[in-house]
């Protein structure tokens, strides 16, 4: 007589199509490679979480984030940048469960608006530990080579300002925004690049509930 005791799990690894997680068709192609996570299935134990991927060459990178319980989008709680020959991704997950990560990307030089899936996983967070919030939508100058170090987002203690250039490509400054705590407002991050000094691009957008 042989005794078992089984552990069934109440959120199990959902099923996905065949050849759907990894790289995708074009991921050697534009030199990428993984860096941190080589296994396309990750298990979260802390709902905020880091990716990253090694890269030749300039590209440019975006992505999608949903869930797999209802396929609601939560793309606004993913930030991607690069830096280095290193392409970071900052996850922010709402609520435990399993999720969908998919990158996209395309040499910086090619003009198409629409990016090729190059990488795909399935992550699993496990507990919600840390307070989530959206990270600032990016624009299409953004993604051309900036690299944000702080804020990444706009909390009660978080404050913004003018930027002044504190030597070589780095902008620093520091703004009181108490008065649009509550009234859900939104904050851009705007840039001259010379060529019309009443001209400004708009890469960075906040939004503060």
């Amino acid at each position: 007589q042989i005794g078992l005791r089984i552990r069934m799990s109440c959120d199990p690894q959902p099923e996905m199509p065949e050849g759907y997680l990894g790289p995708q068709e074009r991921f050697n192609e534009l030199g990428l490679s993984v860096q941190s996570h080589t296994d396309p299935v990750i298990t979260a134990r802390d709902n905020h979480y880091e990716i990253k991927m090694k890269h030749r060459g300039p590209i440019k990178v975006t992505h999608q984030l949903q869930s797999c319980k209802d396929e609601k989008d939560y793309s606004e709680f993913v930030f991607t940048q690069i830096k280095d020959g290193v392409v970071q991704l900052l996850l922010h997950f709402p609520s435990p469960g399993w999720y969908k990560l998919q990158i996209y990307a395309l040499p910086l030089s090619d003009p198409s608006k629409s990016l090729p899936n190059v990488y795909n996983y399935l992550i699993h967070c496990t507990k919600t530990l840390n307070p989530c919030f959206p990270f600032p939508k990016q624009y299409v100058q953004w993604k051309d080579g900036c690299y944000l170090y702080e804020p990444l987002n706009l909390c009660e203690s978080t404050k913004l300002t003018h930027l002044e250039n504190k030597g070589g490509p780095v902008f620093e400054g520091t703004c009181n925004l108490n008065q649009y705590r509550g009234k859900d407002k939104k904050v851009t991050l705007n840039a001259n690049f010379g060529e019309d000094e009443s001209k400004y691009s708009t890469m960075l957008e906040y939004h503060i509930k």
